[in-house]
């Protein structure tokens, strides 16, 4: 049986046997009471200890209450406020909770009345922390050199999370550009191996007879121009990462000398009869499809599944919804820096070619094109005439859907440039969607972080609970 959470108040009130009566109110229920009768003895109390919750009396004998309210919001104290005061006082009241209080009880109170307010206070509490941590985890717009919100980011990044503490292999797979070696960094960066060194090793770029040295090492004489021992990249990620990226390029020969290795944790350098032990976690990547590489016995199916364990796959820029603009404008930012040059942003042309186009080479396609942009141009906008191939005869679909209404663009307005086209009107009206349409979305996503509970969902909108009702219906009417 679960045990109640017993939630620490801290009663400030001056009058003791209106104490005394609050503390019956509340006994043999989930409430622990701590009682001060001065402001002061207050103040002591919460440098002292922490409280879920204040009943705080607003007329004290030593002070205002409302300085105990300035400093639970100065010092950003994670405790609710509940204020009491008698009729005359109802100003003060509001006041106070335009400071930040949570609720107020008009003095005398029954005990159902200070019973249900403690509840919504708590309840609201504890969604209010629910919803933080659900933000905090899911709408990230940066990530460990990742930038973009789109729900397929925020996923790989959910994963990534996952199993960064694992010691288990992980196989990321994505096109050409799409990010893996900043996704094995990131894997590492979050694991307990991030003191240690990260070794990052292209097997598609190392000439064939070079691989094995270049992971494993090699001892003077093994071959013509080893002039000396050599430690490999195995050795030199001990206690950290290695990154072996494009691993369906190895070949069939070394693929069995890396399954030996992930089997035993022991290398054996080129030209030597000893081994070594060594203490690496293994990240792979491919562009390509293992498992078709396995049916086509280009990779060993037995070192497949040894490095298959935690797969990850990153999506391409074309499937990442909004992030398009989202990274160009830090590529902007970043560029526009190194180079000395003024632009602030792209005009609205700019950025519905950017979102329309497929980027057959994704973010590094992106990554060269602002570039480009930047080192050739300057000026306040980026327009769509500095856009460079293929950009550059890019249509720009007839039908642009509602979702380039990105939330990037809403959450940070581009002022147009002089120079945008007066044809944007049309544009604009087909992007832009309806206020009502955004309200709709609005109130309904409340609603489902609130599970279904309604009242609870209009106090975050700061609206009625009867104007949610009545909405509702409203919509359920235009339906039938």
């Amino acid at each position: 049986m679960a045990v109640p959470t017993v939630n620490r108040i801290l009663l400030i009130e001056d009058d003791v046997s209106m104490a005394a009566v609050y503390r019956s109110y509340l006994t043999g229920l989930a409430y622990q009471i701590h009682h001060e009768e001065t402001g002061q003895g207050a103040l002591t109390a919460l440098d002292r200890e922490s409280f879920d919750g204040i009943l705080l009396d607003l007329t004290l004998p030593d002070m205002n209450g409302l300085e105990i309210l300035e400093k639970v919001n100065r010092e950003e104290m994670q405790v609710e406020v509940i204020v009491t005061t008698g009729d005359c006082s109802m100003t003060t009241a509001i006041e106070a909770m335009q400071l930040g209080a949570r609720d107020y009880l008009v003095k005398p109170f029954s005990k159902d009345r200070l019973l249900t307010t403690l509840n919504n206070t708590f309840e609201n509490q504890k969604l209010k922390r629910i919803v933080e941590t659900y933000r905090e985890e899911i709408d990230r717009h940066n990530f460990c050199g990742f930038i973009g919100s789109s729900l397929p980011m925020q996923r790989v990044y959910q994963v990534i999370d996952s199993a960064a503490s694992s010691k288990a292999t992980i196989f990321i797979t994505g096109e050409s550009g799409t990010g893996k070696e900043v996704c094995a960094e990131a894997v590492h960066q979050r694991s307990e191996r991030n003191g240690a060194p990260f070794i990052a090793l292209n097997c598609g770029a190392i000439p064939k007879d070079l691989i094995e040295s270049e992971i494993f090492g090699h001892v003077k004489g093994s071959f013509t121009g080893a002039v000396k021992d050599r430690d490999g990249a195995a050795s030199a990620a001990q206690g950290g990462t290695l990154f072996l990226d494009e691993i369906c390029e190895m070949e069939l020969a070394l693929q069995s000398k890396l399954l030996r290795f992930l089997q035993t944790g022991t290398l054996q350098k080129v030209g030597s009869d000893k081994t070594e032990k060594v203490d690496v976690r293994i990240i792979c990547a491919s562009n390509k499809d293992p498992l078709a590489e396995v049916q086509a016995g280009n990779f060993r199916e037995d070192l497949y599944y040894r490095l298959h364990v935690l797969p990850i796959h990153l999506p391409p820029l074309r499937e990442r919804e909004n992030d398009v603009v989202e990274i160009a404008r830090n590529f902007l930012q970043q560029y526009a820096k190194e180079e000395g040059k003024d632009f602030n942003g792209f005009d609205l042309d700019c950025e519905l070619i950017l979102g329309n186009y497929d980027w057959p080479g994704n973010v590094r396609q992106l990554q060269n094109v602002i570039r480009n942009i930047v080192v050739l141009h300057n000026g306040e906008w980026v327009t769509q005439n500095m856009l460079p191939a293929p950009l550059d005869n890019f249509s720009q679909p007839a039908n642009v859907t509602t979702s380039m209404a990105t939330s990037a663009q809403v959450q940070q307005p581009v002022t147009p440039s002089p120079t945008a086209s007066a044809t944007m009107g049309n544009q604009l009206s087909q992007i832009i969607r309806p206020m009502a349409e955004v309200e709709r979305e609005m109130i309904e996503r409340a609603i489902d972080l609130c599970g279904g509970n309604i009242p609870t969902a209009a106090h975050y909108l700061q609206i009625s609970a009867a104007t949610i009702y009545r909405k509702r219906n409203s919509w359920k009417e235009q339906q039938d």
